[in-house]
Parts: C-alpha cells; structure tokens; sequence
C-alpha cells in the first residue's frame, strides 16, 4: 500500500508540474494573442490615417499605386537618419516615416505593400534571387490589376511597362528581352534584378537547412506560395505578432484538454490555469506572515 501511495504521489507531482508548464503556456498565449490584437489594431489605424492623406479619394487601383510612388519620390520631409543596425525593420510606422527606410528595396517595398493594402489594393512582396536562388538580389511588389500580378518597383517609384506601355507581370519579365525592353530607360537598373529565380518566401534565411529548404522547396511550392500572401505575415510584426499567438493559443488548449482527460482517467483534478493565476495573484499583492506579524505588533 505505501508502495501503491509513493507511485500515485510522484504520477500527482509529475502531473502537477505537467499542468502547471501547459497553464503557464494557455496564459502566456492569451496575453500574447491580446497585444498581437492591440498591435494590429494601431498599425491599421495609422496606416489607414497615412493612406487616406496620401491616396486621391475615388481614384482607380492603377492612379493609387502612382500616388504612393510619387510620395515615396517627391513626398515631405522625413527623418534623415534612422537610429538602428537593423536596415530590414518591418515596422509600417518606422518604414513610412524615415527616409533611409525608404532607400532600401526590402523596406521600402514593405512600405509600398502596407500602404497600397491600407487603400484597398491587393499587393505582396517578391524577392529577385541570384542564379542558385540562395540570396536575394532585389525586393519588388506585385499589384493585383485586372486579374494580372503586375510588377512595381518601389525603390525605383516605377510600375514595369514593355515599349507599348502594357504592364508587365513576373513571367513575362523572366524573358530577358522584355526585361531588357521593360529596364531599358531606368538609370543605374542592375541587370541581376531578373526574373529568372523569383520567391515569396526566403527560406534560406532559416538557420542551419535555411539553404536546403530554398533549393528543394522552393521550386515545388512556389505555386503554393502564390496561393497566401505571405507578406503581411512576415513582414509586419504586429500582424505575426498576433498570429503566433492565436497558434500558440490553439496549441495551448488542445493541451490543456489532453491534461484535463488524463488527469479525469488517473482520478487527479488539475487546476484551472485561471485559478490558478488567481494563486498567483495572491501570493504576489497578498502581506507575508512577516508583515502580518509586524502590522499585528503595531496595533497593539
């Protein structure tokens, strides 16, 4: 029986701590899902403020994307220099405002895309990767126009059009003569930024099989890329932010579930995280037996 008594307790310790890390986790998620939810929310507040002050009421698709150019060439002031290593900020905020930003083709894409979503355009990232698709030579967009993904090149404020003024779509810029024709009238346009080897996802960035994954997966799913913008996912930390913690938080509860099930089948009642929390909350505002003491002396 003592045997029997010193098993139960040490499955009930091991089933404690168990419940205690997944509780952990479920509050950890809710707390993060709630700022991901706070975070977007302001980030669309502002760029819907910032797009509706740049983009020309009832204008078409095509007269916004020439606005946002156009501001991003000849628009107001901005900060000149930008305090950070980090020339990759996926902040919409910082992007829009800092002029250095908006000198590099990843972030100055990444305002593009975030601006011409808050007026109602369709848009996402692509990447221009070397010959062995490993590194990524330029970042561009792509707006949704009639059924066709056009090409624009933010950091050169340009929409890609052939000779005849056609825009052009990332297939036809992959034939070098269009590309040629299409690149031709573009002062200082480096002849890498092609169409041969393009992505939505920059696997090698991953670390360790970041370059394995670019090489074997990419040419595979590449039409399952074109099937989900990826862009504001992984471009724009509030939006991630949030989706990280909704899966975390969806993780979380199916554990929760598998606790509760198991504890049901081995007649141990796991505590609720909320109660839990509770305890918590307790035990840090609640007076120590110390302080009690203390407060009981001085009353008297």
């Amino acid at each position: 029986m003592e045997v029997d008594a010193a098993a139960f307790m040490k499955k009930e310790f091991t089933f404690r701590a168990v419940s205690f890390s997944v509780n952990i986790l479920l509050i950890a998620s809710v707390l993060l899902t709630l700022l991901g939810v706070a975070w977007e929310y302001s980030t669309r507040l502002y760029l819907s403020g910032f797009s509706n002050a740049v983009l020309p009421f009832a204008s078409s698709p095509v007269q916004k994307v020439n606005a946002i150019l156009t501001w991003m060439d000849q628009g107001p002031a901005r900060q000149t220099e930008y305090y950070s290593d980090d020339n990759e900020n996926r902040d919409p905020i910082d992007t829009l405002n800092y002029k250095e930003l908006l000198g590099v083709c990843g972030t100055a894409t990444n305002a593009f895309v975030n601006l011409a979503s808050a007026g109602g355009i369709d848009s996402r990232r692509l990447l221009l990767l070397d010959p062995q698709g490993m590194s990524t030579n330029h970042v561009v967009a792509e707006v949704l126009l009639d059924g066709r993904w056009i090409i624009v090149d933010p950091t050169f404020h340009i929409i890609l059009k052939d000779s005849a003024g056609h825009f052009l779509t990332k297939e036809q810029l992959a034939r070098p003569e269009v590309f040629e024709d299409a690149t031709r009238g573009i002062p200082h346009y480096d002849a890498s930024y092609n169409y041969e080897h393009t992505a939505f996802i920059h696997f090698a960035r991953v670390p360790v099989v970041g370059h394995f994954l670019q090489a074997k997966l990419n040419p595979v799913l590449l039409e399952w890329q074109e099937r989900v913008n990826w862009t504001m996912f992984l471009e724009r930390q509030s939006y991630s932010t949030f989706i990280v913690g909704l899966a975390l938080l969806c993780v979380a509860s199916g554990l929760r579930r598998l606790v509760s099930w198991f504890g049901r089948q081995h007649s141990i009642v796991p505590i609720s995280p909320w109660e839990q929390l509770r305890h918590g909350g307790i035990a840090l505002f609640s007076a120590t037996p110390a302080e009690e003491s203390r407060g009981g002396l001085r009353t008297m």
